[in-house]
Order: structure tokens, then sequence, then C-alpha cells
């Protein structure tokens, strides 16, 4: 090949077509991103709970709380007159 023979140019659909494709490789590349962040997390979370089986009972506990507030906030059941407890 001669060194002063131009490179020839990419017509225009293929120009929009390697936009195109670099714009959905960014998609599926950040989507990517965001599942190795959720599985690292997923990831700490089973190693802190096993860890500290007191940390699985908090949580336990606030989840029910949780249930406790949620139902009486929709009208799901009357509110029981119980005493606070302690974490």
């Amino acid at each position: 090949m001669d060194a002063s023979s131009p490179l020839p140019e990419l017509p225009q659909e293929s120009i929009e077509d390697v936009l195109e494709l670099t714009k959905d490789l960014e998609i599926i590349i950040d989507a990517v991103e965001n599942m190795s962040v959720q599985l690292t997390w997923m990831g700490y979370d089973m190693v802190a709970v096993r860890t500290s089986p007191e940390l699985g009972v908090s949580m336990q506990k606030l989840e029910e709380a949780f249930h406790r507030c949620k139902a009486f906030i929709c009208g799901d059941q009357e509110p029981t007159a119980t005493t606070p407890t302690r974490m």
C-alpha cells in the first residue's frame, strides 16, 4: 500500500451506526456497573450479618416495627397499647 494514498472515508450512515453503537455500549456498561455495585453491597450485607448475629436480630426488630407502623398508618389494624422496647 502506498504511504501517500488517502484512507477511504466512511459513509455517513456508517458513522451514525458507530455513534449509535457507542451510545448503546455506554448504556450497557453503566447497567453492568450498577449491577456490580448492587452485588458488592449484597456481599457486604451477607458478611456483616453472618459475622454479627446481633445485627440480624436488630434488623428483624426494625422490620417488625416498620410493618406495625405501616399497618397503623394504612389502617390495616387497630393500634394496640404496647410499651416500646429497647433494641
